[in-house]
């Protein structure tokens, strides 16, 4: 039987992020959905929708500081594709140069699986740039 901590899965609003990541989750916008986004930089270049097919620089990191994925430049998604749901609500309201912070709960992210070296019920930070939409 999972604990209702496991049940509920991450909620970046009360988790403890390394100080190296500097977030402030306060000064973040939350979507309907439970993302958080910070934008940096807002793009004045073509706008991503939820169908776009985007290149995109960025870096991965889960709340305890350590780089998951990254850096990368030059990544292309299809955002109608198999990508996690808080990556691709994230990518779809940028327009290209924007510089955007995303803070993805679990059930927005890998869930109660996880992925890899990324544990069940973590929260995901992206630092993202797209740099363009086709």
């Amino acid at each position: 039987m999972s604990s209702p901590t496991e049940a509920a899965g991450s909620d970046p609003a009360t988790d403890t992020f390394a100080a190296s990541l500097g977030i402030n989750i306060s000064t973040f916008t939350k979507t309907s959905s439970g993302l958080y986004y910070k934008d940096i930089t807002v793009g004045t270049g073509a706008a991503a929708t939820a169908t776009s097919t985007v290149t995109v620089n960025y870096t991965l990191w889960t709340a305890d500081g350590v780089v998951r994925d990254g850096p990368r430049t030059g990544s292309s998604f299809n955002l109608a594709g198999n990508i996690i749901a808080g990556f691709r609500e994230g990518l779809s309201t940028m327009k290209v140069g924007g510089h955007r912070l995303l803070v993805i709960p679990s059930k927005l992210g890998y869930g109660t699986d996880g992925n890899g070296d990324i544990k069940p019920n973590t929260s995901l930070v992206f630092d993202v740039t797209l740099t363009a939409v086709n």
